[in-house]
């Protein structure tokens, strides 16, 4: 990975925009999808596709690619825009989202679409399903990393916690999780329907590093994915505080955003916001 310039940093914060843009198109033409995640993660998914991951779109099989397992499958929307602009597939495709025989399902598809590693949707499975990918390297001797996005709300199930506990004994320190908290899940507010706090003492518990940052600001970001590689004995988490719907005014820290698209109007209102928005980040670094 190479080093955050100011010049990297300003095309992160503006791809970040233009992901939103791609999410909201998407949803609009599907007529179906969730919207506050996918919005709330794009910070996010701009500095793993295009700064952090050791990848490369056009060998997505590469044996030392670093492995991203999107747990939380249905912010699959913001995935797909960042893969799309990274060269795994055309961007037209995007308005193919949920659609008869798409390549881009509700929620990700192994055997649908080089470059996703796992099938998800019941949500729980992405930590255990990257203790097996961290195992496996293991015994291989192999240097890749696994990155493991979660949501908060999947925090309510109890598998989940079987494999906070069997990462930290183990000391699976080639996982870094991601733990999107943005404070609401489909039923309502995160800390009402179950809650969650405080999620910092219970990983440290487990025996994780455990890294708290804003996750709009992608210079904390990346510089909790640097602690977490010089992190030896034990897997990081990065829990990144994040607004759900982000950049999208009627729908930040709405949970009734949680699952649901924008309307036509709703999508165009949306769209100025996020141009407004694009705009005013780049006379910022002019």
């Amino acid at each position: 990975m190479d080093n955050l310039s100011e010049s990297k940093l300003k095309f992160l914060e503006e791809m970040a925009t233009s992901l939103r843009e791609d999410v909201i198109e998407m949803l609009l033409e599907a007529g179906s999808g969730h919207s506050a995640g996918p919005l709330g993660m794009a910070d996010i998914f701009s500095a793993l596709y295009f700064h952090v991951l050791n990848h490369n779109p056009k060998k997505p099989d590469w044996a030392d690619r670093d492995r991203l397992i999107l747990s939380n499958g249905h912010i699959c929307p913001i995935r797909y825009a960042a893969m799309a602009r990274a060269g795994y597939f055309p961007l037209e495709e995007l308005l193919t989202l949920r659609k008869i025989n798409t390549r881009l399902q509700g929620h990700p598809h192994r055997q649908s679409l080089p470059g996703v590693e796992t099938t998800s949707g019941p949500l729980g499975s992405g930590l255990s399903q990257s203790i097996g990918i961290s195992l496996a390297a293991k015994l291989d001797n192999k240097k890749y990393r696994i990155y493991c996005v979660m949501s908060d709300g999947e925090h309510d199930e109890g598998n989940t916690w079987e494999a906070v506990m069997f990462a930290g004994k183990n000391k699976l320190s080639n996982i870094t999780a991601i733990l999107d908290r943005n404070n609401i899940q489909i039923d309502g507010y995160t800390e009402n329907v179950m809650p969650l706090d405080s999620l910092k003492e219970k990983y440290e518990s487990f025996k994780w590093h455990v890294l708290e940052i804003d996750g709009h600001n992608i210079e904390q970001f990346i510089d909790a994915v640097n602690e977490a590689r010089a992190i030896h004995e034990k897997p990081t988490i990065i829990i990144a505080h994040t607004i759900p719907g982000k950049g999208v005014s009627f729908m930040e820290n709405d949970y009734l955003w949680h699952g649901k698209p924008p309307a036509k109007d709703e999508a165009a209102k949306a769209l100025n916001e996020l141009r407004t928005l694009e705009g005013k980040i780049k006379s910022e670094h002019q």
